[in-house]
């Protein structure tokens, strides 16, 4: 009792200081906080990922379009060079500005081509006539192999019309298609002999009807067996026109009314000679001869072939490479220009 006195503190709270935890500074945490904070403090150091830079491309420089020459310089041997150069033509040309380069062209092709004459051998409108028929699906260096032995043995519509029709096939057997060949010649022959006394009409309506003949071989014998303008459109034909942007029409009805549209009636058949002329020389399908080409700066497409001159001048043909023509008894100017005759059938 003293002691409790002393110290001025009651029993009872003396007994209660003996029961209560004495307390400390630092608080107690529950066992869930701590494990938490030890996994987090246990996590590993998140790894520095360097950003990995795309792969820099080369940039790869624009293909430069091909230019045309700036003056149309010959490189075909005995080709005159242009003597007027034109800009290649705007996307948008004028009616009058196209009409214009189109008849350019023509007198620089006739520069070019002053003896182009039809390729196939006749000696009378009634062989012209057959020798067009016989061309479809082949070469007319093909024709004028075969037609030669087929005239001498049926020189008239008559002999031709009376023909035994195998003995015809066996001489056409190297034109191609020569049953349907056959059937075609010998059946315009018998309507020549029926209905115009067996002499051929001058006349596009009546060449029309005959068998095997359209607009096309029409045209043919009218240019050059009567001397009636016509355009020709052949394959060559629509393929030059086109690249040329003289139409973007594809049929070929359509192409000769464009086209005749552009040009005088009386140059309807010369240009379709220099056209086929050019087409077969220079201004092929697949490879055009474009460095050797004497309109070059007049045409839109240039580049779509062999620009390197001397490249361009191997891909020449007939006599504008050196090499013997279509017909075996071509015109006198061809030969002075330094054409060859073809050779015979069989003869290479």
């Amino acid at each position: 009792m003293k002691k409790a006195a002393s110290t001025g503190k009651t029993a009872a709270e003396a007994a209660t200081e003996k029961t209560e935890p004495q307390k400390t500074g630092t608080p107690k945490t529950s066992p869930r906080k701590t494990s938490s904070r030890k996994a987090a403090s246990q996590k590993p150091p998140a790894q520095k990922t360097s950003a990995r830079k795309p792969p820099v491309r080369k940039a790869v420089p624009p293909r430069k379009a091909a230019v045309a020459p700036g003056k149309a310089t010959a490189a075909v041997e005995g080709t005159p060079p242009a003597r007027t150069v034109a800009p290649k033509p705007p996307r948008k040309e004028s009616r009058t500005a196209l009409v214009r380069r189109a008849r350019r062209i023509n007198r620089e092709l006739a520069e070019v081509y002053p003896y182009a004459h039809p390729e196939l051998d006749f000696e009378n409108p009634f062989q012209l006539l057959v020798a067009t028929v016989l061309s479809a699906q082949t070469t007319d260096l093909r024709v004028n192999q075969t037609t030669p032995a087929l005239f001498a043995k049926y020189p008239t519509p008559e002999d031709l019309a009376a023909a035994d029709p195998e003995e015809v096939e066996e001489i056409l057997r190297p034109t191609g298609f020569f049953r349907a060949k056959t059937k075609s010649v010998m059946g315009l022959s018998r309507m020549l002999v029926e209905e115009f006394g067996g002499e051929v009409p001058n006349r596009l309506e009546d060449l029309v009807r005959l068998p095997g003949v359209g607009r096309k071989t029409a045209f043919v014998v009218l240019g050059n067996a009567f001397g009636r303008p016509g355009i020709t459109v052949d394959t060559h034909f629509q393929r030059l026109v086109r690249r040329w942007k003289w139409t973007e029409e594809t049929d070929p009805d359509k192409i000769e009314a464009a086209v005749g549209a552009l040009f005088p009636k009386s140059e309807w058949t010369m240009l379709s000679h220099r056209v086929i002329f050019h087409g077969r020389r220079i201004c092929h399908a697949r490879k055009p001869a474009c460095g050797a080409c004497p309109i070059a700066p007049l045409c839109p497409a240039y580049g779509e072939g062999e620009t390197d001159p001397e490249k361009a001048k191997k891909l020449l043909k007939y006599e504008k490479g050196g090499l013997p023509g279509q017909r075996l008894k071509p015109p006198q100017s061809y030969l002075d220009a330094g054409g060859r005759p073809a050779p015979p059938l069989g003869a290479g």
